[in-house]
């Protein structure tokens, strides 16, 4: 059986961590959906970035954009764009989100990353993208930093479906879930439903090994080195031990009870950074219930290949702990490392928007010129 289709027979959810128009026009997407039940798509800046400027498949709809306003920004241009293909396939993952009563067949949109440490300006276009695309199982993502909790607490509080992303850290988790529950909580105080919200936590997890090796490989002491490769699988299980603990609580139950879902972690950052692991390490350690998986296109055609699907997530657990723990003992800070990641990864995306920005500012320069030229 296909190692792909078999994840959600374990309880967990196949995402694919990737867009480009080309897969929604070719019937490549639709074939994913039906060969490898796939079950949601994520996005984020890089990725409109490679789609983008990596090919001349936008650029008959950019043409279009600004005949329609010349005078259009390349932010809005970007937006029209992405917009357009988030729709696209938004109605192929339709069927999916019905089957699964909103549960998944959802597709993300990130927020502009230069609105991270802004929380008014994220929710005002939050609200706005999500009026735009107006496709029931959209996802907004936003990212986890400080001035994002509040956003998430009112977007959800909004009704809105959110993809909380750029996490790292497991008490940062925490706060994302009461951002999440705050937001049900306010919601249904007002009288309104619950029951059709959803929501993930986007937990990073090879982004922490590949900053956390570098310093286990130089250490002295061999018992640090051992732990090279092993921390963000540690990280990631300690998460997943604080979801069944909040999600289990006494504060969650009478929002259960009106209807409302956990808000589920999702894997991201699932592809292998060191040659010396497997290629599908973070896939197959991280195979549970009532979780997400989302899968770059490397990973997923070798997990697809090769992948050995069996539960592993509650296993370990205490172990994963003592790991984590151990990192104190070795002089390293976790907490200092993972702010780090947080804060490089919102460079990360804002460095691919702009560059992204510029791309498509040169190409409306050109065939604004070409079009001047022809009238």
């Amino acid at each position: 059986m296909n190692p792909l289709r078999t994840l959600s027979t374990l309880g967990q959810s196949l995402w694919y961590d990737n867009i480009y128009r080309a897969m929604i026009r070719s019937g490549e997407l639709a074939s994913m959906i039906k060969e490898d039940g796939l079950k949601g798509i994520t996005s984020n800046p890089t990725i409109f970035e490679k789609a983008i400027t990596g090919s001349s498949d936008y650029d008959a709809a950019l043409a279009r954009l600004l005949e329609q306003n010349a005078q259009q920004n390349a932010r809005d241009l970007f937006f029209s764009l992405a917009i357009e293909d988030i729709q696209a396939a938004a109605d192929l993952m339709l069927p999916v989100y019905r089957e699964a009563n909103g549960h998944d067949g959802l597709v993300s949109l990130e927020v502009s990353p230069d609105l991270a440490y802004d929380t008014k300006s994220t929710v005002a276009e939050a609200k706005k993208l999500w009026k735009r695309v107006d496709r029931p199982n959209l996802m907004i993502k936003v990212p986890a930093t400080q001035e994002g909790l509040p956003a998430v607490e009112e977007l959800i509080d909004a009704g809105i479906n959110v993809n909380v992303t750029l996490l790292f850290a497991v008490e940062r988790y925490r706060d994302v879930v009461d951002a999440y529950l705050s937001g049900l909580e306010r919601r249904m105080r007002r009288g309104q439903p619950i029951s059709q919200i959803a929501s993930v936590a986007s937990f990073f997890v090879s982004r922490v090994d590949s900053a956390l090796d570098k310093l286990l490989e130089q250490h002295p002491d061999e018992k640090a080195k051992a732990l090279t490769g092993k921390i963000a699988v540690a990280n990631a299980k300690v998460a997943y031990s604080a979801y069944e603990e909040l999600y289990a609580s006494a504060r969650f139950k009478p929002l259960q009870n009106a209807g409302a879902r956990a808000q589920r972690l999702l894997w991201a950052s699932t592809g292998t950074k060191s040659a010396k692991l497997s290629d599908v390490l973070y896939i197959e350690e991280l195979i549970g219930r009532d979780t997400v998986t989302t899968v770059p296109p490397a990973t997923y055609a070798a997990y697809k290949d090769h992948g050995k699907p069996k539960t592993t997530l509650s296993r370990g657990i205490a172990e994963a702990k003592q790991q984590v723990d151990s990192l104190k003992a070795f002089g390293i800070n976790l907490k200092s490392v993972t702010d780090q990641l947080e804060n490089e990864g919102v460079k990360s995306f804002a460095k691919s928007f702009d560059t992204l920005l510029g791309a498509i500012e040169s190409k409306s320069a050109e065939l604004r010129k070409k079009a001047s030229a022809h009238a």
